[in-house]
């Protein structure tokens, strides 16, 4: 059984993190949730909370229940997973950004860290992005590298996000 942090951003793909849990869940893993704001207006914390069993993090200034402050509280996992990541939270991520409770807790973390990207084919091959993923790759970052196909934009290309199992065999893997 792994402890694991998954935090969920602001795509549309952010359903399918519904379906990661899930996996998660059934090989007896302790999942707990972290969504943005933007993952909120996707898929409801409710959702997460039913899946996972625990409560879901939504804010970096609730008090919790006991004092430890919820952004390290999460750091201590066995993994912390962001699927979907957005190229927004790469980008904080990259540069060090804790504006959020998600974004604090992985600039807190020291346990192995996995990204799995899905965003617009124009926004995944953007330079800014690319040298962004660079950047955590050289800090030991793993990446599950998104999917080519339909986009939710319509269009074709990169960027699609990744099979849900293939994501958790890659974290279990570790």
């Amino acid at each position: 059984m792994m402890k694991i942090v998954l935090g969920v951003t602001g795509s549309i793909a952010a359903y399918k993190a519904c379906e990661l849990v899930r996996l998660f869940v059934k090989r007896g893993d302790d999942v707990r949730v972290v969504m943005t704001a933007a993952a909120r207006e996707f898929v409801t914390p409710l959702t997460f909370q039913t899946l996972s069993r625990n409560p879901v993090g939504i804010d970096q200034f609730a008090l919790p229940a006991e004092w430890k402050p919820e952004h390290i509280a999460y750091a201590d996992a066995d993994a912390v997973v962001v699927a979907p990541a957005t190229a927004n939270i790469i980008a904080k991520m990259a540069h060090g950004l804790a504006d959020d409770l998600l974004s604090s807790t992985l600039l807190a973390t020291r346990s192995p860290v996995f990204v799995a990207p899905a965003m617009n084919d124009g926004m995944w091959e953007n330079p800014a992005t690319q040298a962004n993923i660079e950047i955590l790759k050289s800090r030991g970052v793993r990446f599950i590298d998104p999917d080519s196909g339909e986009l939710a934009c319509g269009t074709e290309g990169k960027g699609r996000f990744a099979d849900p199992e293939m994501i958790c065999s890659a974290v279990v893997g570790i």
